[in-house]
């Protein structure tokens, strides 16, 4: 029998919550009668008949359900004395998230191929503690980052005001700048806490030779033996992220070597950004005006440079290169997108470019990504440090799907989603069926349709998955909803569908407020009867905030 709690809610009105006590839902309670036999207690060898043939977790042993037992045993009667289960108490196990989540909590991916054979998890100005325009620079995002996983980190390189030191910051803005040894060192110290995995430094170099070469010191002594770079100088082939592991690597376009003047004057190339004030709608004007031409002119303002400065390019700096990047400004995106077979480099592409060359190219897309590193960066424009929906990208086999992850938003929800599998280690193998050629040459299509495949049904104990959604109907009051609804997503493309569930208050008088949100990759979830954790806006975990699922696939 339920009783009422009465909140006072902004000191105005009282709101009445329902307290149920929480039954557990027929399916529960079908399960535990099925595999006890009408007992109402179950035996650790009952346990596992039900992970096994329900849960369809057919390496499940003795042991693990014996494990299963002890955990509720003692997070819910602090005990170890009890030996089998009441019907609660399988409620309460099959509520826990660490028990059995959705999907697998292990590194279980074959993680012995080449890079490109990987998603790996990338951020985009990765200094920036806000908006692109007049945040702060600091070392605190980047932190973070490694610490959630992301294994592709950007930084900025322009010379300091007196130009004997290097500063990171978004160029042309009012963005501060935090000096890049700080970087560096947060970056060895960060590196490998979440992932043993190999974390790739992309640089945006608007560096004179002189202070490359002091990148290059600063680099060598930071990493020392971390550091990895090919002794040929250039890759014919990425190494795998196993190979890899504890290594850091960089990434960047190597500068040219010119013969010319050693000339540097006050006020040309190389000079910090942004001399006087401007309002932020002023600057953020410019900064949509002049961002289309912005790639253009930086690799002009690095090549001009490297001319002034000095007769020969860092050549130690350039050794350090272990991932060269290409430039894709001054030729055809037909042209860019061949394949060199000597060689394995990164292309960056915005995602408007990538739009582009989805719609003319994406076969050559496909294909060039099965050979090398493709990056994809939101628009210039994305001044909130918003982003932009990273499906296409994924579709058409680019690695380095780049977000500013200092913001949220569903599209990051979905980055989240897919880089919480595989133990969270940042690197996610692709589908097959991205990387196979077939007799004659032909690659993948995602141009072409693609007939139904598998179907997902869920029971909710609503959410998109492909591009199909679905809604609950609306309990009112109670803080243990039960709805009791089944869901069924046709799918066609199953190895990168996303289930997407989110969670509102419903508001009769207004807008309904956010309740919490998840994004599962459908390829990695479980059948059964799962639990699933909610998290916020930002994509923090809830503590306490769980929804109950049954899955499984026709």
């Amino acid at each position: 029998m339920g009783s009422y709690n009465y909140y006072k809610m902004f000191g105005c009105f009282n709101r009445k919550f329902k307290v149920s006590e929480s039954q557990p839902p027929p399916d529960v309670r079908e399960a535990f009668w099925r595999y006890t036999e009408g007992s109402s207690s179950m035996t650790a060898e009952q346990l596992l008949k039900f992970l096994v043939e329900y849960q369809k977790e057919e390496s499940s042993s003795a042991e693990d359900a014996e494990a299963i037992m002890q955990y509720v045993f003692h997070h819910r009667h602090h005990t170890d004395k009890r030996h089998t289960f009441t019907l609660e108490d399988f409620f309460y196990f099959l509520f826990q998230d660490e028990l059995n989540g959705p999907i697998d909590p292990r590194v279980h991916h074959d993680m012995t191929a080449p890079l490109q054979h990987y998603f790996i998890y990338t951020g985009h100005n990765s200094y920036l503690t806000g908006n692109q325009l007049s945040s702060d620079c600091s070392e605190i995002p980047i932190i973070r980052a490694l610490e959630n996983g992301v294994r592709g980190i950007e930084l900025d390189l322009w010379p300091n005001s007196t130009k004997d030191n290097i500063n990171v910051l978004h160029g042309r803005t009012l963005t501060t700048p935090v000096p890049l040894l700080k970087c560096l060192k947060s970056i060895k110290e960060h590196a490998f806490v979440k992932s043993p995995y190999p974390v790739i430094i992309t640089l945006e170099d608007h560096l004179t030779p002189d202070l490359q070469a002091k990148v290059a010191e600063m680099v060598t002594q930071v990493f020392g033996e971390m550091l990895y770079s090919p002794e040929s100088g250039i890759l014919e082939e990425f190494p795998s992220p196993e190979a890899l592991k504890h290594k850091i690597i960089l990434s960047t376009k190597p500068p040219k070597e010119y013969l010319g003047s050693n000339s540097n004057k006050e006020g040309e190339f190389g000079s910090s950004p942004v001399a006087k004030y401007w309002s932020d709608e002023e600057l953020e004007a410019d900064y949509k005006e002049n961002q289309s031409e912005s790639e253009d002119c930086e690799d002009e303002d690095i090549d001009n440079m490297q001319q002034k400065s000095g007769p020969l390019a860092a050549p130690e700096y350039k050794r350090l290169i272990a991932i060269h990047a290409g430039n894709a400004k001054k030729r055809s995106l037909r042209e860019v997108l061949k394949i060199t077979v000597d060689r394995a480099s990164r292309l960056s592409l915005s995602e408007q470019e990538l739009e582009r060359a989805a719609a003319l190219y994406a076969t050559d897309v496909v294909r060039f990504t099965q050979k090398n590193i493709l990056r994809v960066y939101p628009k210039g424009t994305r001044v909130t440090s918003s982003n932009f929906r990273p499906t296409v990208g994924w579709m058409h086999g680019a690695q380095m799907v780049a977000f500013n992850m200092q913001g949220y938003g569903k599209s990051l929800w979905m980055m989240h989603g897919v880089f919480r599998s595989n133990g969270n280690c940042g690197y996610v193998k692709k589908p097959d069926m991205l990387m196979k050629r077939g007799p004659n040459g032909e690659v993948f299509d995602p141009k072409l349709p693609i007939p139904v495949r598998t179907t997902l049904k869920l029971y909710i104990l609503g959410a998109p998955a492909d591009v199909a959604k679905g809604k609950t109907r609306i309990i009112e009051d109670d803080w243990a909803p039960y709805w009791d609804q089944p869901f069924t997503f046709p799918l066609r493309f199953p190895e990168l569908a996303l289930l997407r569930i989110e969670v509102r208050e419903y508001d009769r008088s207004d807008k309904d407020d956010f309740g919490g949100q998840t994004c599962v990759p459908v390829r990695e979830l479980k059948t059964g009867i799962r639990s699933i954790p909610l998290y916020d806006k930002k994509g923090n975990k809830f503590k306490s905030v769980r929804l109950l699922l049954r899955f499984y696939f026709e």
